[in-house]
């Protein structure tokens, strides 16, 4: 029986640990579902976050979040799906003047949060 060089073993352990980084960098780095709604004309004001909430849900369209943000409302929805379907019911929900845009932004998951949060004690 034939002795494998070292160098073999780490080409192994290095393809294997590609790999694991592979499957598991998607769902470190997922990504939330966002609108953004602002006033695109001047003298319109943002639109209530109530009322945009109560208008979507009576439309189907599960919101996680309604925040104001900057000089616009960031929506927060559960998936893309849902996020065109509450594009496509505000430019109807809202009158002309508003500037609906379509964003994705990073979620950090539970442990990149814990770890995040944690003091870092050195020395």
């Amino acid at each position: 029986m034939t002795k494998r060089p070292r160098w073999q073993y780490v080409l192994l352990i290095a393809l294997a640990l590609l790999a694991l980084a592979t499957l598991l960098v998607p769902c470190m780095v997922r990504t939330e579902s966002e609108l953004r709604i602002r006033a695109g004309q001047q003298g319109l004001s943002l639109p209530d976050g109530f009322y945009v909430y109560q208008r979507l849900d009576q439309r189907g369209i599960r919101i996680k979040s309604i925040t104001p943000e900057g000089d616009g409302l960031v929506i927060r929805l559960d998936s893309p799906e849902q996020q065109l379907l509450a594009r496509e019911a505000l430019q109807t929900i809202l009158p002309p003047g508003y500037i609906i845009a379509l964003s994705e932004s990073p979620v950090p998951t539970h442990w990149v949060r814990e770890f995040a949060r944690a003091p870092l004690n050195l020395g």
